[in-house]
């Protein structure tokens, strides 16, 4: 039963999920402060779409949603400023148009061998060596960008105007942001799936604001948070034949109700 933990498509997932875990809260911790919550899953259908013409054109799929979800978070960012009174209107407007678009695209592409199902719902087992080497470029671009310029994402997160008017360059950081999130997303999407995605991105962050008093405190639990849900969620995965991308999620759901009990009985 054990023995898949041996198995080098194993061995690849959890390097994956692990190299995962700690970009994904990271960029969530972002997403949640600036109430940006559900453009994981926006992104994440759009990418999809660019996943679709990829195979279409025979071109590496992940590359093309990552253009998609370039261009999409852009968009958003345009539609924002134009609905300023209804900023969520952005992301309902582009994640139809990314999920019509994908739609439309694998129906085009009956005829390919397209393999729908693991950009959907994820398949970490699937993860190949050019996967794995694309995910540990985005980790480290990721940490070396974050890490580089923290205090002034600090400071955007939580006071963009004051931040410009000290003279920092908001736009400049909103468009770093909005890449590293696509890159992100991308990547993620062959681990947990576009559909479960966005649990990466949120959930370990709701954990982390519970019981953090520091912004770099919720940082830092929830990159915790999200290890430990993936190396639990595959290791359910491993043992009980289960969907791996589930198992993962699911794990994160399950700190998150421990997290939230723990902290009501202390209360009483």
């Amino acid at each position: 039963m054990f023995d898949i933990f041996l198995e080098p498509f194993f061995q690849r997932a959890l390097i994956g999920g692990v190299l995962i875990g700690i970009t994904a809260p990271l960029m969530g911790v972002f997403l949640v402060l600036r109430r940006l919550s559900m453009i994981g899953d926006t992104l994440a259908h759009v990418s999809i779409a660019g996943v679709a013409l990829g195979f279409l054109i025979n071109v590496y799929p992940l590359a093309v949603g990552l253009v998609f979800a370039i261009v999409a978070s852009f968009a958003i960012e345009h539609l924002r400023k134009a609905y300023k009174s209804y900023a969520e209107l952005s992301i309902a407007i582009i994640m139809s148009g990314g999920v019509a678009l994908a739609t439309f695209l694998f129906t085009l592409g009956r005829g390919f061998n397209m393999d729908v199902n693991s950009y959907f719902f994820g398949n970490v087992y699937t993860l190949d060596r050019t996967d794995l080497w694309v995910v540990l470029i985005v980790c480290l671009l990721v940490l070396v960008v974050i890490f580089t310029h923290f205090k002034e994402f600090f400071l955007m997160i939580f006071d963009e105007e004051a931040a410009s008017v000290s003279g920092l360059p908001v736009r400049t950081y909103n468009i770093m942001i909005t890449i590293l999130t696509s890159l992100v997303i991308v990547v993620a999407i062959k681990i947990v799936g576009a559909l479960l995605v966005s649990a990466l991105l949120t959930i370990p962050v709701a954990c982390s604001l519970m019981i953090s008093r520091s912004f770099k405190q919720s940082v830092i639990i929830a990159v915790i948070v999200s290890e430990l849900a993936v190396i639990l969620g595959l290791f359910v995965a491993g043992v009980w034949d289960a969907a791996p991308g589930a198992s993962i999620v699911m794990s994160l759901l399950l700190i998150l109700i421990v997290i939230l009990s723990v902290k009501k009985s202390l209360k009483f």
